[in-house]
């Protein structure tokens, strides 16, 4: 089979990519996952590690956004796919503006989400190539790709 190239946009709290990563595994579908920088301190850090101090937290934010963002325009246009998983807990701001870019390059988007939040995500959901509530969902779609 061959490999497919998948952007997870998604919070980096929790485990959930190697959740899908597993389902996928048990699918037979081999895959590359690619997405946000998972260190939450280096994410926050990366502007000014690169770019010096800034002269404040506005800065230093702004500037960390502009480098995950170079990172995040380079590895959405690699993918052949974007999983946007909104889980339980944690605000998911990134991962709905990581899912409008998906759309906005032609990026196949599977959209995961959980049945409570069907009305906060219904304009998302409306522009998604597939919605899914479960990972296991969605690896299951992924592998139909290549039967």
């Amino acid at each position: 089979m061959d490999d497919i190239v998948i952007y997870a946009a998604g919070e980096i709290h929790s485990d959930w990519r190697n959740e899908l990563r597993g389902y996928l595994g048990d699918l037979g579908v081999d895959a590359e996952i690619v997405g946000p920088q998972e260190v939450h301190d280096r994410s926050d850090s990366v502007g000014e590690d690169i770019l010096g101090e800034q002269p404040g937290a506005v800065y230093r934010d702004l500037m960390g956004a502009r480098v995950n963002t170079l990172r995040t325009r380079v590895l959405m246009q690699r993918a052949d796919l974007c999983i946007a998983f909104f889980g339980p807990k944690y605000k998911q701001w990134n991962t709905a503006s990581d899912a409008g870019a998906a759309v906005a390059h032609g990026v196949p988007l599977v959209l995961v989400r959980p049945s409570e939040h069907i009305h906060a995500l219904k304009e998302l959901d409306a522009l998604a190539t597939l919605t899914v509530e479960t990972l296991q969902q969605a690896a299951q779609a992924i592998a139909y790709i290549f039967e």
